[in-house]
């Protein structure tokens, strides 16, 4: 089956490439290259450089394809505060774009790629598909619409779809294959990484008196070769049942970002420089998934998420380009 993938040059959407060639799936990557990375694409994949906004661009791409995994989006929750019409412009208008031609090009399948951030500040931990969904960022906003946009278009169209709710994605291939860094990194890990490798002079821990054993936030990590793994089996998954199921991926296994930054540093045996700071507002305490669902209907769970996998994967991106300087 070929499958366009939206996004595929990024860091997710390239893993989930990878995934569905190694499932027995025809990949084509579609991507502008404004944050994915050229070096993400694998070779034999076709590659298309377009954009979603501009449907023209998609129509080659789109000739054959059965399905579409959607990952195309703008992802600062804080930039999407600031400039809100630039986020409605890209996911949302340019999400309903390439729904349009899709549908026009006869795709039955869609994965989309969420995200727990539709939750918005937990109301009960860990968090299941039922929890509330009350975004506290326009980001999240922007892909609770998409959600619901794809309900209608279920209904309306006959298309058939799977969101998936990511929680952290972290980590990179644990084969090595896939190596592009991310530019201007938002998430801890890749900032923890930067530190190692003296790209960055210090790691800013944003509050130590959350209401936590060491007082930082907790959160969910995902190793990102088990969030592809999702997308596959959700693609599965569409083609034998007649639902279109929501889905928490996650691990319910917490980490706080001290801890995160004492295994980082006992792992790569640097010693970055890290400095405290006031909390952020909005930022809870806690975020944990509950993934039972994706386990039941999809016989998914994370394999690979453990700290040591998650980071040293990391380690063997970051430690390829750049001289890690160890303490002895």
């Amino acid at each position: 089956m070929r499958i366009l993938v939206v996004g595929g040059a990024g860091y997710i959407g390239s893993h989930v490439t990878k995934s569905l060639l190694e499932a027995g799936y025809q990949p084509v990557v579609v991507d502008n290259l404004q944050t994915g990375k050229a070096e993400n694409l694998l070779p034999g994949v076709p590659f298309v450089h377009a954009d979603l906004r501009i449907p023209e661009t998609l129509q080659g791409a789109l000739g054959g394809c059965e399905g579409l995994v959607h990952l195309a989006a703008l992802k600062a929750a804080g930039n999407s505060m600031t400039e809100p019409e630039k986020y409605a412009n890209h996911n949302i208008s340019g999400t309903i774009q390439l729904l349009n031609a899709a549908t026009e090009s006869g795709v039955n399948y869609v994965i989309f790629s969420s995200t727990a951030a539709v939750y918005g500040n937990p109301q009960y931990i860990p968090m299941d598909e039922e929890h509330p969904t009350k975004p506290s960022n326009f980001y999240g906003y922007t892909k609770l619409a998409i959600e619901e946009l794809l309900g209608w278009y279920a209904q309306l169209k006959g298309v058939r779809f799977a969101s998936l709710r990511y929680f952290n994605a972290a980590g990179y291939d644990v084969d090595g294959r896939i190596k592009g860094l991310e530019s201007e990194p938002n998430n801890l890990l890749p900032i923890v990484m930067e530190a190692v490798i003296n790209k960055r002079p210090f790691v800013e821990v944003f509050g130590t008196d959350y209401d936590t054993p060491d007082g930082s936030c907790i959160r969910d990590y995902i190793h990102v070769n088990d969030l592809a793994d999702g997308h596959v089996r959700a693609l599965e998954y569409l083609t034998r049942e007649t639902d279109n199921p929501i889905l928490n991926l996650g691990t319910s296994n917490g980490m706080s970002v001290l801890e995160i930054l004492e295994h980082s540093k006992n792992l790569s045996r640097t010693n970055f420089d890290v400095r405290f700071g006031p909390k952020r507002p909005g930022d809870p305490a806690v975020v944990l998934a509950k993934a039972s669902k994706a386990k039941s209907l999809l016989g998914w769970e994370a394999k690979r998420s453990d700290p040591k996998t998650l980071i040293n994967s990391m380690l063997n991106v970051y430690g390829a380009t750049h001289k890690i300087t160890r303490k002895r």
